[in-house]
Protein backbone atom coordinates (compact mmCIF):
# COMPACT_ATOMS: atom_id res chain seq x y z
CA UNK A 1 0.00 0.00 0.00
CA UNK A 2 1.52 3.41 -1.12
CA UNK A 3 1.39 5.48 2.45
CA UNK A 4 1.25 8.57 0.34
CA UNK A 5 -1.85 10.34 -1.02
CA UNK A 6 -0.90 13.16 -3.72
CA UNK A 7 -3.44 16.06 -3.99
CA UNK A 8 -2.80 19.27 -6.21
CA UNK A 9 -5.19 21.83 -5.50
CA UNK A 10 -3.41 25.16 -6.54
CA UNK A 11 -5.00 25.87 -9.73
CA UNK A 12 -8.68 25.70 -8.50
CA UNK A 13 -11.15 28.22 -7.10
CA UNK A 14 -12.32 28.57 -3.90
CA UNK A 15 -14.18 25.94 -2.73
CA UNK A 16 -13.29 23.62 -4.61
CA UNK A 17 -9.99 22.76 -2.74
CA UNK A 18 -11.85 22.81 0.60
CA UNK A 19 -14.22 20.63 -0.90
CA UNK A 20 -11.80 17.59 -2.24
CA UNK A 21 -9.39 17.83 0.47
CA UNK A 22 -12.19 16.77 2.68
CA UNK A 23 -13.49 13.93 0.05
CA UNK A 24 -9.71 12.54 0.16
CA UNK A 25 -9.62 12.07 3.84
CA UNK A 26 -12.57 10.57 3.93
CA UNK A 27 -11.22 7.43 2.09
CA UNK A 28 -7.84 7.33 4.00
CA UNK A 29 -7.11 4.41 4.58
CA UNK A 30 -4.75 3.51 8.08
CA UNK A 31 -0.95 4.29 7.73
CA UNK A 32 -1.94 6.76 4.61
CA UNK A 33 -1.71 10.37 4.75
CA UNK A 34 -2.58 13.12 1.99
CA UNK A 35 -0.34 15.70 0.70
CA UNK A 36 -1.69 18.45 -0.61
CA UNK A 37 0.12 21.27 -2.58
CA UNK A 38 -2.16 24.50 -2.42
CA UNK A 39 -1.46 27.62 -4.37
CA UNK A 40 -2.29 29.90 -0.83
CA UNK A 41 -2.69 28.44 3.06
CA UNK A 42 -5.78 27.61 4.20
CA UNK A 43 -6.54 28.17 7.42
CA UNK A 44 -10.43 27.30 7.07
CA UNK A 45 -9.36 23.83 6.86
CA UNK A 46 -7.62 23.67 10.01
CA UNK A 47 -10.38 24.14 12.23
CA UNK A 48 -12.18 21.50 10.25
CA UNK A 49 -9.15 19.18 10.56
CA UNK A 50 -8.70 19.24 13.98
CA UNK A 51 -13.22 18.86 14.69
CA UNK A 52 -12.35 15.72 12.51
CA UNK A 53 -9.67 14.05 14.44
CA UNK A 54 -7.11 14.70 11.74
CA UNK A 55 -3.26 16.48 12.44
CA UNK A 56 -1.54 18.37 9.72
CA UNK A 57 1.61 20.07 8.77
CA UNK A 58 1.93 23.07 6.57
CA UNK A 59 5.12 24.26 4.99
CA UNK A 60 6.11 25.66 2.14
CA UNK A 61 6.54 23.44 -0.94
CA UNK A 62 9.42 23.12 -3.03
CA UNK A 63 7.28 23.49 -6.74
CA UNK A 64 3.97 24.91 -5.18
CA UNK A 65 3.69 27.65 -2.51
CA UNK A 66 2.05 25.43 -0.22
CA UNK A 67 2.30 21.92 0.95
CA UNK A 68 0.07 20.35 3.57
CA UNK A 69 0.58 17.09 5.31
CA UNK A 70 -2.77 15.97 6.89
CA UNK A 71 -2.92 12.08 8.76
CA UNK A 72 -5.33 10.48 11.08
CA UNK A 73 -4.83 12.26 14.77
CA UNK A 74 -3.09 8.72 16.41
CA UNK A 75 -2.13 7.02 13.36
CA UNK A 76 1.90 6.44 14.25
CA UNK A 77 2.50 4.84 11.18
CA UNK A 78 1.42 7.92 8.71
CA UNK A 79 3.10 10.20 11.51
CA UNK A 80 6.47 8.43 11.39
CA UNK A 81 6.41 8.81 7.97
CA UNK A 82 6.02 12.19 7.47
CA UNK A 83 8.68 12.51 10.40
CA UNK A 84 11.20 11.01 8.00
CA UNK A 85 10.49 13.21 5.48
Amino acid sequence: MTRERLLDVGALPPPEPLERILAALATLAAGQYLRVRHSREPYPLYAILDEHGFDHLTRRGRDTPFEILIWRRGDDAAHAEIQRQ
